[in-house]
């Protein structure tokens, strides 16, 4: 096993001895400083338990108020038609509320310093969802830190996939995911920092869409790392279908929004763009040439440009300009550009989750040692010697001002070859199958088809198109991946055994267009939901 070869290496005993008295040492430290952690997540745990009861109490008091209400119908409809159903009065709030009824709390964002800290005053996207009329009913399970794309966490443990519950739902929002999946939710909102809302809809089988970031107003949203000038994180909606995601952002692009965040720029909803029917001139890529994608993303991205190309669509071949280079040297660059110093902090204290330990472990090592592994890994498995080197973080001002320029200068590279073809919109896999509970941490250079997007800061989409197939199955029995290394492998153990999961693909347009954006994802829903039905 790799492992096994840099151990064998003489130096690296000598400083894993050392190490190790000094983990022993800090662990005796650590295990004093949880203390206080440990005393409030059986706390939480209870507060759960007793909001459960209370919902189940008042879901009761309000079903003997309609005894005759049957939730299934209410519960299948799309959002838009179900607000038009209230408008006419053709349903209650009561009833709605009782089909889909819980309450929420703190925002920990997993970590347990900061339960026991309610937010003041809601967040400015709650306040005008609210005075929308919308009522915020359940807070979901996320991912510790939101660093992590499983959905897992010391406080409340780890979130099923309805459609397989040995896989994960994805994160940091897979709580929203699951949930919508599962039909208990019709509308939610997540962050996205590297796939954070996309890969929950992938992984799950709805959809949801990252604006470009200040779109939407970010004030009043917990976050266990603030302050990144690149690689932002953002917020969106999720929901399972795309008008459902539209009807969100009419609500939420709006003057009110703007006069409580002034910072949020003032560009309502273009309808006119949304409800276009101009065929469109559209660039597409089944590989990036970092993460081989499994069989079913490879034949997602095929069904959907045949059909696109059917509709009277232009479908042109596009390939994406340095990748390794974009996702180790500036999206993890900007990621850990301060040694993780800040999301350490967060976590002084705390139990850390198993999807986060291998990520934290690392990062508490003294920079020193992570270079000289650096070195080590070089010969055996490059990408995790990226890895190891990202981790050190930038060290100066200077260097970070310099990362910030190249993030700027790969947007513009980015953006010349978007123009040069005269793109509008451009389609990509996402990230499917759903994996293996615990493999995300395993395979977590997987994540460069959605995180591309986050650094470019670009709108992007995953729609779901179709299932995994046996064919598809059988058909990873000749993946190897690009890089042959660790990584590969557990990306495939991670999406083996899944026939009959949803595959989703991305829909990416230039910064500031999610209303184009979702027209081509609406687009894309539509041909895919017309092939389906029968003839």
């Amino acid at each position: 096993m790799p492992g096994m070869i840099w151990l064998s290496h003489p130096l690296v005993v000598l400083l894993l001895v050392a190490l190790l008295g000094a983990v022993l040492l800090g662990a005796t430290v650590l295990f004093w400083r949880q203390a206080p952690a440990r005393s409030k997540i059986p706390r939480a745990q209870k507060r759960r338990e007793e909001a459960l009861r209370r919902m189940a109490a008042l879901a009761e008091r309000l079903r003997q108020q309609e005894p005759e209400l049957d939730p299934k119908p209410i519960l299948e409809l799309p959002l838009e038609m179900l607000v038009q159903k209230m408008l006419a009065d053709e349903l209650s709030l009561e009833s709605v509320l009782c089909s889909y009824l819980e309450e929420g709390h703190d925002s920990s964002c997993g970590l347990a310093q900061f339960l026991e800290k309610p937010a003041a005053k809601d967040g400015v996207i709650v306040k005008v969802l609210k005075a929308q009329g919308a009522i915020p009913f359940v807070k979901t399970n996320i991912s510790q830190t939101l660093q992590s794309y499983d959905c897992s966490n010391p406080i409340y443990g780890q979130t099923l996939n309805p459609q397989n519950l040995k896989k994960t739902p994805g994160g940091s929002s897979g709580g929203e995911g699951a949930l919508l999946a599962e039909g208990g939710s019709i509308l939610g909102m997540g962050t996205d920092t590297g796939g954070s809302i996309r890969i929950p809809a992938s992984f799950c089988g709805v959809c949801g869409i990252r604006v470009t970031g200040y779109r939407l107003s970010y004030s009043g949203v917990a976050s266990a790392v603030k302050g990144r000038k690149a690689g932002i994180t953002v917020a969106g909606p999720l929901a399972r279908d795309v008008e459902s995601l539209a009807l969100c952002l009419r609500a939420l692009l709006s003057e009110h929004m703007h006069r409580l965040d002034p910072t949020t720029p003032f560009l309502p909803f273009r309808e006119q763009v949304y409800s276009s029917n101009r065929p469109l001139r559209i660039g597409y890529y089944e590989s990036d040439g970092f993460t081989q994608p499994s069989p079913s993303m490879a034949r997602a991205v095929k069904l959907t440009s045949r059909l696109l190309r059917d509709a009277g669509h232009q479908v042109i071949p596009f390939s994406v300009p340095r990748t390794e280079y974009a996702f180790f040297h500036l999206y993890q660059g900007t990621l850990f550009a301060d040694g993780g110093a800040t999301l350490l902090e967060k976590l002084q204290g705390d139990i850390v989750d198993p999807s986060m330990k291998n990520t934290v472990n690392s990062l508490r090592l003294p920079d020193s040692l992570k270079r000289f592994l650096a070195w080590i890994w070089k010969y055996i498995e490059p990408r995790v010697s990226q890895i190891f080197e990202m981790l050190c973080g930038v060290g100066t001002p200077k260097k970070l001002w310099e990362l910030h320029q190249a993030v700027e200068e790969y947007q513009q590279e980015f953006i010349a070859k978007w123009r040069s073809l005269d793109l509008d919109v451009l389609l990509s896999p996402a990230l499917d199958p759903a994996f293996y509970i615990g493999y995300p941490a395993k395979a977590n250079t997987s994540i460069s088809y959605l995180a591309l997007y986050n650094l470019l800061n670009f709108p992007a989409g995953v729609v779901p198109v179709t299932t995994v197939t046996p064919q598809d199955e059988k058909e990873l029995a000749f993946y190897k991946g690009y890089y042959r290394d660790s990584s590969d492998k557990n990306f495939l153990e991670a999406v083996r055994g899944s026939v009959g999961l949803s595959v989703a693909v991305q829909c990416i347009a230039l910064p500031w267009e999610e209303e184009l954006c979702l027209r081509f994802m609406k687009e894309v829903e539509t041909l895919v939901k017309n092939q389906m039905e029968p003839k």
